[in-house]
């Protein structure tokens, strides 16, 4: 196997601005659309998004004998694991012990190991799994094609494609039909991946041709099935929620305001600016002899941001070896801050995630990259032939930056935000991996899309105990103490109570009746669970948060205050089948980070195997509702009472290899304090 990897030329002159303009002027960017698409394709399940939740949509469509239709802005299938380059995959140590993950993600795992004869071709240290990108891409296009021939279903797979136009009915109940532009090289363009995704993505969302672009109009609609229900069904499974802003059902970003539901918020208000950071990652390999090393010409604008963080990882091969992603020849046993590695060898290969590094994380109305409702209104985004994926281009192109100022800081940077001097030291034996055959796919080096950590979340329809909608809160899944004295100081009386009384298990009623003092309840040791439970997750609640100020990367910048907070362990957790079903829309699912939960409970329900398992719930509740010409709101529209076909739902997953809760999950189970 050949992992070496030809350098690209003119790295920094690829993302300067300046190339945009001279090299292709669009032809408006919110184009009519055409009156008659190049084609039509037919499906019973249309998924957006080729992510690992997408992917697991897919798949278990596909497993059920489904026509399934899948579109993605790269050419990657994979998401986190390839086109945004974090392959390494985060796990928690009792779930992957007990290897209890839905039946697609354990066949991926297998994959994996068979494709390099070991789990961890990469020898890292923050995972048991640690692999080249490219090879997740193929992975998971052949676990598709087996599923297709399993299951006897039909897979449309449409790469370097993106949603331009929803066609909703008169009610707004239904997705009638949507309408795509894939695109391809124009002729004497350069390939695919030679362009950063700030420098493409407005071309890529016009109709129009290009001189860098040819585009194909795609119109999907549904294959007739029972007249009595929806003929189909649409899954949001894109990184950041495009079809939910599209289709403008209710969603939320960012922080969400302190509740007895969310008491850690760092705001007493809601507020959409700060998500969590966003991550252009990049393959680096080390080097027998020293490299020439070019200082981007933006480099000073960044500079002053980039930190080893803490000095317990102040150090450079520690760095390295953290999601080392190859490593052909194994190094010398090494220790640093308490961990264990084997030292960097020529050849190994480095990819690099890292939060005062190449996480973007913009927190201000000015220089946000996910768009509000109100910021895609007053772009022209929600009317009609108007959607360019809801982003900030600029925002976009300065992370692109800023990664690439990352890497020249780690190999010849002498500074250290956080840390102070003396702390960094040059580190001239590595090189950037680019070129379209490098680990990145990309000519610049550069993931082909960022690794989102949130994007727009959905509220659900309103819940017996949740009239304003349905989400999945902090207090659903976290382990922390909430008799400490800030909650007690800082919650009113009344929102302290129902905190305690939300979170003490059995003696609830009890709390709320007065008869227990909150200061004495019992705090149940387990998440909550939920009768309409789909899939299940497990990590810790972990942020990336957002910055104070803008520019993100400006001097002396710090992190939003309080953010943290909310940070630490979770119990092992489920995913509620009413998380899935936004307001409004009838035919739409949502899988992947778009599920109906809060800011703080989002820092959990965003890894690899939640993604898969959310994916899994998405795919068998879609086909499901087929089969059964019932609509997945009717399927828990009555709880609490009982919901026969929600059972039957339950069991069909189960059946399949798709967990919906752990073992020995129970009421009166308080023995998850063990599960790490």
């Amino acid at each position: 196997m050949n992992h070496r990897h030809k350098v690209a030329f003119g790295l920094t002159s690829l993302i300067s601005l300046n190339l945009i303009s001279s090299f292709v002027a669009f032809n408006g960017v919110n184009a009519t659309p055409p009156k008659t698409p190049d084609k039509s394709v037919n499906c019973e399940i249309l998924v957006v998004g080729g992510g690992l939740s997408g992917v697991a949509t897919a798949y278990e469509g596909l497993l059920a004998g489904r026509t399934v239709c899948l579109t993605e802005i790269t050419d990657w299938l994979g998401g986190q694991i390839s086109a945004q380059g974090t392959s390494a995959l985060d796990e928690r140590p009792t779930q992957r012990a007990l290897k209890f993950y839905s039946r697609g993600y354990l066949e991926l795992r297998n994959r994996i190991g068979r494709k390099y004869g070991k789990l961890n071709p990469g020898d890292c240290w923050v995972s048991e799994s640690c692999f080249l990108p490219r090879d997740a891409h193929n992975i998971l296009i052949q676990m598709l094609k087996d599923a297709q021939k399993q299951g006897k279903g039909k897979l449309e797979w449409f790469p370097n494609t993106v949603i331009k136009d929803l066609e909703i009915s008169a009610d707004g109940k239904i997705i009638n039909s949507a309408i795509a532009i894939q695109h391809q090289p124009a002729k004497g363009a350069p390939a695919l991946n030679t362009f950063t995704l700030s420098q493409v993505i407005e071309d890529a969302y016009t109709y129009n041709n290009s001189s860098r672009f040819t585009k194909t109009i795609v119109r999907f609609v549904p294959k007739t099935v029972k007249e009595d229900a929806p003929k189909w069904y649409v899954v949001d499974a894109s990184e950041t929620g495009e079809i939910i802003a599209l289709a403008d059902v209710p969603y939320r970003l960012g922080i969400d305001g302190r509740s007895y539901l969310e008491p850690s918020a760092s705001s007493a208000t809601n507020d959409p600016y700060c998500p969590q950071g966003f991550t252009y990652t990049f393959a680096m390999e080390a080097t027998k002899e020293p490299q020439p090393q070019k200082m981007p010409p933006f480099y000073g604008q960044y500079s002053s941001y980039f930190s080893y963080e803490l000095t317990r990882l102040a150090n450079f091969d520690l760095v390295f070896t953290y999601r080392r992603i190859w490593n052909p020849h194994k190094g010398k046993p090494a220790k640093f801050g308490g961990v264990n590695f084997t030292a960097p060898t020529p050849g190994d290969i480095s990819m690099q995630n890292w939060t005062w590094g190449n996480d973007y994380r913009p927190g201000t109305a000015n220089d946000n990259l996910i768009y509000t409702r109100q910021q895609l209104e007053a772009t022209g985004q929600l009317q009609p032939g108007g959607w360019m994926g809801g982003l900030r281009t600029e925002t976009l192109h300065k992370a692109e930056e800023n990664a690439l100022s990352f890497y020249y800081w780690l190999v010849a940077g002498t500074t250290d935000s956080q840390l102070g001097e003396g702390v960094k030291q040059q580190q001239s034996n590595n090189r950037l991996l680019s070129g379209l055959n490098s680990p990145m796919g990309t000519v610049h080096g550069l993931s082909k899309y960022p690794y989102m950590r949130e994007g727009r979340r959905i509220i659900g329809r309103p819940s017996w105990g949740q009239p304003a909608g349905f989400t999945i809160g902090e207090i659903d899944i976290s382990r922390r103490n909430y008799n400490d004295e800030y909650y007690r100081k800082t919650l009113p009386g009344d929102m302290y109570r129902q905190l305690i009384a939300a979170v003490a298990g059995l003696e609830a009623t009890s709390v709320i009746a007065g008869e227990i003092s909150p200061d004495k309840a019992m705090r149940r040791t387990r998440s909550t669970i939920f009768p309409d439970a789909v899939g299940i997750g497990h990590y810790a609640i972990d942020f990336h948060p957002c910055m104070t100020n803008s520019p993100p990367e400006a001097p002396g910048n710090t992190e939003r205050a309080g953010e943290r907070r909310g940070a630490g362990q979770a119990y092992p957790f489920q995913i509620a089948l009413r998380a899935m079903i936004p307001q409004k829309i009838d035919n739409l699912l949502v899988g992947g980070k778009s599920i109906a939960t809060s800011h703080i409970a989002a820092a959990a329900y965003r890894v690899h195997s939640f993604e898969w398992s959310a994916g899994a719930a998405a795919g068998t509740v879609a086909s499901f509702a087929i089969k059964n010409a019932i609509a997945p709101y009717q399927l828990v529209d009555d709880l609490p009472k009982p919901e026969p076909q929600l059972e039957a739902l339950k069991k069909l997953l189960e059946q399949n290899g798709n967990p919906t809760a752990f073992p020995d999950t129970s009421i009166f189970n308080e023995n998850w304090d063990n599960w790490r």
